[in-house]
């Protein structure tokens, strides 16, 4: 509610050009989202934390990996993409040209 009633005003700079619309919102929606994601979930990704705030880089998660029950298996798929790899060259770069045309470089 307090976002919506202009208590947290957006810190914006002012428009360059009066024939421009002014800010829209009476609030950033990236302050809105912080504040959101704290009162959700105890921690915050930009901004200054809290002494209550949980430290959100201490926290494991656990990774799965779905494949398909009946599928090949696995070592055999790394195996195979292995060796697919083995025969490809090595990588190309490319730049676009001034004509928008693609134009192979000498590595990065």
């Amino acid at each position: 509610m307090p976002y919506w009633a202009g208590d947290r005003p957006a810190d914006i700079a002012p428009w360059p050009d009066e024939d421009e619309e002014p800010y829209p919102l009476p609030f950033h929606p990236l302050d809105l989202g912080e504040d959101a994601l704290r009162a959700l979930c105890g921690f915050v990704q930009e901004g200054r934390p809290e002494p209550d705030d949980i430290d959100a880089y201490g926290i494991d998660l656990h990774g799965f990996r779905v494949r398909e029950p009946h599928g090949p298996d696995p070592a055999e798929e790394e195996a195979k993409l292995k060796r697919i790899t083995e025969t490809m060259g090595p990588p190309r770069f490319y730049a676009l040209g001034p004509d928008g045309s693609l134009i192979e470089r000498d590595g990065l």
